[in-house]
Formats: C-alpha cells, structure tokens, sequence
C-alpha cells in the first residue's frame, strides 16, 4: 500500500523521510477553525483525522496520515506567528511560562477504513529572555511558520529551559515513534521495508 502524507508543512514531511519509506504528499483542504468549546486535544485529534479522511478521495488505497498541532499557553490558544512582530510578542508573552502543545496524529487506512489516532502532548518551558535575546534569536531563525515562534530542532533549543514529552519529534510536528507503531499496526515494519 502507498503511503500517504497529508499536509504541507515542510517540516511533517522532513520528519517522515527520516523512516526511509517512500511516501506521497496530498495538501488537505480542510477548515482549522476550532470549534467552540472544543479542548485543544480534541481540536488536534478532529483537525488529523479530517487532514486524512480528506485525502482518502484521491487515494482509496492507501495508509494516510494526518496530523495537526495546537499550542496553548494558559487559556490562550497560540497559532503560527506569521511575522517578526507576532513573533516577538508570543516570546514575551511565553518568556519564564510552560506551554503544551497537542500534536495529533492519524494514521488511516483507506482500503479498510480502520483509524488510528493519538494526541502525543508535550509541555515545554521558555526562560527568561531579554528583549535583546529574543530579537537576536528571531534575527537568526525567522520562526514566523512555527507555532510557538521556535524551532527546538535547531537554534530554538536555546530559549527552552526544559522539555517533556513521550516522543522529541511531536514538538517539530509528527510523532514518529507513535507513528511507527501505528504502521506496524497496518503491516509495515519500517525498519525492513
């Protein structure tokens, strides 16, 4: 059976080469708009398993995987910045504070129907920043597509005081060790394919 990555971001399918499986990338049209008095788990769980079922159309025959990530910090749910100004006012906001982002993965198989869905949290911790560290760092990465406004797989690592969560890799988008079971699951060992 293909494989099937639905989504754009760069970084969910720079993740998935990392298993040597060859895989497709369907962009899913789907609407991200939380629902009301929707958790943000259940958000990222509703947003993956749509991200999937959405590319279930063009490949009827095939292992799909969606995903979808959702940043709160306290009560506020935090989107991608966008740009230097967001950026730098979600750093502010986070500095010396613990956020969780729900990173939601959905692995669906088309021929049979059968869905497989996990939310992998991870609660990461920001220092304390200066406002010159903050802008030195948005100078050098230019986060402005990552929610949060740092990449913890490069130079993002700095501004983070601690991390915790099931899997290192649900924080830059897809948990490859919750997907990894998920295959095996379906028949496919990653490791001899």
């Amino acid at each position: 059976m293909k494989l099937v990555l639905a989504s754009t971001s760069r970084y969910r399918r720079e993740l998935l080469s990392r298993l040597h499986v060859p895989f497709e990338v369907l962009a899913p049209d789907v609407d991200e708009t939380p629902l009301p008095g929707e958790s943000p788990s259940a958000t990222a769980l509703r947003l993956s398993v749509l991200k999937a079922q959405a590319a279930a159309a063009s490949w009827p025959d095939a292992l799909i995987i969606g995903s979808d990530q959702v940043l709160m910090l306290g009560e506020a749910q935090l989107g991608k910045p966008g740009n230097y100004a967001n950026a730098f006012a979600q750093l502010k906001a986070m500095q010396g504070r613990a956020m969780v982002f729900h990173t939601a993965l959905t692995l669906l198989n088309s021929r049979t129907g059968r869905t497989q869905t996990r939310d992998v949290p991870t609660t990461v911790h920001i220092r304390r920043l200066s406002d010159a560290q903050i802008a030195a760092y948005l100078e050098k990465e230019k986060p402005y597509d990552c929610a949060g406004s740092a990449k913890s797989e490069s130079l993002g690592i700095a501004l983070m005081e601690r991390m915790d969560s099931a899997d290192p890799t649900a924080l830059i988008g897809l948990p490859l060790m919750a997907l990894t079971g998920m295959l095996a699951n379906e028949g496919v060992d990653v490791l001899t394919c």
